[in-house]
């Protein structure tokens, strides 16, 4: 019984330090994050391989950070997913990054014009200028991919291909999201 109110405990104060991470992401991480990326490097990437080589790459490199994480049930959960989240929104930047560059032909964006079109990918709201609140909802969608199959990550193996499957597909519905989106509109 004591084991499972530490356990319920546990869960619950990870799932409130997490919930304060994103906050501090929102309000911050993102931008370092963006700044963080070579952009001519998803450029050359994406000249070398293609578009879809490209995107797979990603998707691939998202399903690594998903499959650690879920690998080894709670033990490698509480301290995975604060790094599968960093790692699941670089591949999504440069997903993005990637998609933009190949309809447009320019490499080279700045984050507010960037943020814009992350929002528009995950359905955000996304006025003219970023605000701190859509900010905070991008964090709180990105939250939602990974706490929906956050339960199912507590089983070590079964936890991993499902870890690895929701950040490869994910990527992957990002990708597709942003290719259906007219030019003009990324």
């Amino acid at each position: 019984m004591s084991l499972l109110i530490i356990r319920k405990f546990g869960l619950k104060k990870a799932s409130s330090d997490l919930k304060g991470n994103f906050k501090k992401l929102s309000n911050e991480g993102f931008e370092k994050i963006f700044n963080q990326i070579d952009q001519l490097g998803i450029k050359k990437g994406v000249d070398q391989m293609g578009i879809d080589k490209f995107v797979n790459q990603c998707a691939l490199l998202a399903a690594g950070s998903g499959v650690i994480t879920g690998a080894g049930g709670l033990t490698t959960m509480l301290i995975g997913v604060p790094l599968d989240m960093v790692n699941l929104i670089i591949q999504q930047f440069r997903v993005t990054m990637a998609v933009s560059y190949h309809q447009t032909g320019t490499y080279k964006l700045k984050f507010d014009d960037f943020f814009n079109i992350v929002a528009a990918s995950l359905k955000v709201d996304a006025g003219i200028t970023i605000t701190k609140n859509m900010m905070e909802e991008v964090a709180e969608k990105l939250l939602v991919n990974i706490g929906s199959k956050t339960a199912e990550r507590l089983i070590p193996v079964v936890g991993a291909v499902i870890g690895g499957s929701a950040n490869y597909l994910f990527i992957k519905r990002v990708a597709a999201s942003l290719k259906k989106a007219p030019a003009a509109a990324i």
